[in-house]
């Protein structure tokens, strides 16, 4: 999962902080700011999830996957058997 943060559209709830603290932080003004470049392992999915659908003003995105490109935890288990 690849998600993206448009903070112009960010009001400052602060949700997403709450739900996955390790994606999302806020800065000095109370606006979040997303933490890493966006990946998301399968493991943190649920919490980033949860902030994505709470966000009152939609400003989580989710990046959807290239058509045809194996979802990480597919890939991640070819290359292991390969």
């Amino acid at each position: 999962m690849r998600i993206k943060l448009d903070r112009t559209l960010c009001d400052g709830f602060g949700i997403c902080a709450k739900h996955a603290p390790d994606y999302f932080s806020l800065d000095d003004w109370g606006y979040a700011c997303l933490e890493g470049n966006g990946e998301v392992p399968e493991q943190d999915r649920d919490a980033v999830m949860r902030a994505l659908l709470d966000c009152p003003v939609h400003a989580i995105i989710e990046i959807p996957a290239p058509k045809g490109a194996a979802p990480a935890a597919d890939a991640a288990a070819t290359t292991a058997r390969s």
